[in-house]
C-alpha cells in the first residue's frame, strides 16, 4: 500500500455510541480503513461539548498572555510528571531546529504512591480557572479516547474492550500549545518540526491552519481545521501493534499565517503495558519487525531526546536510557522514506 494520499478523510464515529453492535461495527470499520490507508482522519459525531473547547481556547490564551516570569514560574523542568510550562526551544525534534511555539502540557493528575517517570500529580499555574478549565476538557476527551480505543480494537479483530486492562492508570498527555504570529519570521521557520507521535494514536483540536502529514509519496498534505472535527492520527505504539499495518503518521506545523493554538491529547496505555505485533498481523511472509517496546519506557526515551531539562538530566548521568531505547524519526513515514533511501 503506497499511501499517497492526497487529502485526510473524514469519518462520523457517531455509531461508536450507539447500542447497536452492528453500528459500532461499521464505525470501527471506517476508523480503520483510514488509519491503514492514511494514518490520519478527521472525526465527527462525538461527543465533546463544544463549549469546553471554548472555555479551554480562552484558557490557553489567558495564560499564553501572560509575562514570561510569570509562565516561568510553573516551567515543566519544576514538576515530578513532566507536566508544566514548555518555552520556545525548550523541545527540540530530530531535525534540531527551533520551533516557533510555546507549551503548557498537563498530565493524568496521578495522586497514587506507586508514581513513575511520567505519572504524578500536576504542576499546576497559578492561573485562576485554569485546572478546573484543563481537568475538564481532560476528562471529555479521555472519554471520546476510550471510545477510539474500543473502535481500533474492532478494527484489528479484538474484541471490543481489548484495551481496558491495559489503561487503567495511563500517562497520557493533554498539550495547550501556541503557535504566535510573527510576520517577520523566516520563510522556512517551522512551528513545530516533523516527527510521530509515541503513543497509540492523537485527539487533536486546531484554531487555524498550518498542520501538514508526510505521505507515502513524501509530500506533506495540508491539513486545516474542519468545523466540529477531531483530527486522530495514528503514533508509535499502534503501527508496532499491527506490524506496520497502521503508520504513525510523520505530521508537523508550518510557519503560520495567524495566532494559532492547537490542544493535542496523546492516549496511551500503562507505563508497565508491553507493546509488539499481534499474532495475527505476523505470518512467514510478513515476520515481526517489531521487537517488544515498553509502552511507558518508549514514550520516556523519546521525550527524554527531545527536552532540554531531560537533556541535562541524562548529561548528569541523573537520567539513564535503556540500552534498547529508539531514536527519534524511528517510526512513520520519516523512518519508512530514510530506510528505503538507504
Amino acid at each position: 500500500m503506497s499511501r499517497a494520499f492526497g487529502a485526510v478523510p473524514l469519518v462520523d464515529i457517531s455509531g461508536l455510541y450507539s447500542d447497536d453492535a452492528a453500528l459500532r461495527q461499521a464505525a470501527a470499520a471506517a476508523v480503520g480503513k483510514a488509519a491503514r490507508e492514511v494514518g490520519f482522519l478527521y472525526v465527527t459525531g462525538h461527543d465533546v461539548p463544544a463549549e469546553l473547547i471554548a472555555e479551554l481556547e480562552a484558557t490557553a490564551a489567558a495564560f499564553f498572555a501572560q509575562p514570561m516570569e510569570t509562565k516561568m514560574a510553573s516551567y515543566i523542568g519544576r514538576s515530578v510528571n513532566h507536566s508544566g510550562y514548555v518555552p520556545e526551544g525548550e523541545e527540540v525534534f530530530a531535525s534540531g531546529k527551533i520551533d516557533k511555539k510555546e507549551a503548557f502540557d498537563v498530565n493524568l493528575d496521578y495522586q497514587g504512591e506507586d508514581r513513575r517517570p511520567l505519572l504524578g500529580p500536576n504542576l499546576w499555574p497559578e492561573l485562576p480557572g485554569f485546572p478546573e478549565a484543563a481537568t475538564r476538557y481532560y476528562a471529555a476527551i479521555a472519554g471520546l479516547a476510550r471510545r477510539l480505543f474500543c473502535a481500533f480494537a474492532l478494527a484489528m479483530d479484538l474484541p471490543e474492550d481489548h484495551f481496558e486492562a491495559q489503561r487503567q492508570s495511563p500517562p497520557s498527555q493533554l498539550r495547550l500549545i501556541h503557535y504566535p504570529f510573527d510576520p517577520h519570521a523566516a520563510p522556512d521557520q517551522q512551528g513545530i518540526g516533523a516527527h510521530t507521535d509515541y503513543e497509540c494514536f492523537t485527539i487533536l483540536y486546531g484554531t487555524a491552519p498550518g498542520l501538514e502529514v508526510l505521505n507515502g509519496a513524501g509530500e506533506w498534505i495540508d491539513a486545516p481545521p474542519v468545523p466540529g472535527a477531531f483530527v486522530v492520527n495514528i503514533g508509535d505504539m499502534l503501527e508496532a501493534l499491527t506490524n506496520g499495518e497502521f503508520v504513525a503518521t510523520s505530521h508537523r506545523v508550518r510557519k503560520v499565517g495567524e495566532e494559532r493554538y492547537s490542544f493535542p491529547f496523546f492516549a496511551t496505555c500503562d507505563y508497565d503495558t508491553v507493546v509488539e505485533p499481534l499474532p495475527r498481523f505476523v505470518s512467514a511472509e510478513r515476520p515481526s519487525a517489531y521487537p517488544p517496546i515498553v509502552s511507558g519506557a518508549h514514550l520516556l526515551a523519546q521525550t527524554a531526546q527531545t527536552f532540554a531539562y531531560l537533556k541535562a538530566r541524562r548529561a548528569s548521568g541523573e537520567l539513564v536510557l535503556p540500552d534498547d531505547a529508539r531514536g527519534l524519526s524511528s517510526f512513520g513515514q520519516e523512518a519508512r522514506q530514510t530506510e528505503t533511501a538507504q
